[in-house]
């Protein structure tokens, strides 16, 4: 038979991943090529007046965040492994009275103050990230970065400016909450 998507390109799961080839005289060839398409990707940044240590014990603890974050209605742990943890998320998107859920696997590095995230099942069609915590000026450094894709297929261009904004504003608020509660303590 013919070759898998996963074969071609591991990762690959669906056939809007791949695209058939035209040869040279223009006929259609059997074999298809996946191209990896770059996913809109949401880059932020704060600095804490708090230690490290502090604001990263803050960010671990994801089952809090529902108390002092508006956007997140519920984080519920399914499974915990050390320093991995796999969560049901139900997040609230209020402009369009809307809830989005996912689980997503989390997975916290001690030695290095990061974590990285991605979703497992849910509402994205695909969803990962990383968080860093540094030490500077007296301070914390919290950056994250988000990569994700939403498709909402009759919507178009358009909404995906406007899901772009919003992704964006929650981690802004993300990050607002977390700078919140480790200045406040």
């Amino acid at each position: 038979m013919g070759t898998s998507l996963k074969e071609i390109w591991p990762g690959a799961s669906r056939k809007s991943d791949c695209m058939a080839a035209k040869g040279h005289s223009g006929e259609w060839r059997s074999t298809r090529y996946c191209v990896r398409q770059k996913m809109p990707t949401v880059d932020t940044s704060i600095w804490i007046e708090a230690p490290l240590e502090k604001v990263y014990a803050i960010a671990k603890e994801s089952e809090a965040y529902p108390e002092y974050m508006k956007d997140v209605q519920s984080v519920t742990p399914v499974e915990r492994d050390g320093n991995r943890l796999v969560a049901d998320w139900v997040g609230v998107v209020p402009q369009f009275l809307l809830k989005v859920r996912w689980r997503q696997e989390e997975v916290w590095d001690d030695a290095t103050t990061s974590s990285k995230f991605r979703q497992l099942e849910g509402d994205y069609d695909q969803m990962d990230g990383a968080w860093t915590f540094r030490e500077e000026n007296g301070g914390t450094r919290f950056d994250q970065t988000m990569s994700y894709e939403y498709n909402v297929p009759t919507l178009g261009p358009l909404v995906k400016k406007v899901i772009h904004g919003i992704v964006r504003k929650n981690l802004e608020n993300i990050g607002d909450a977390i700078k919140a509660r480790a200045e406040a303590k």
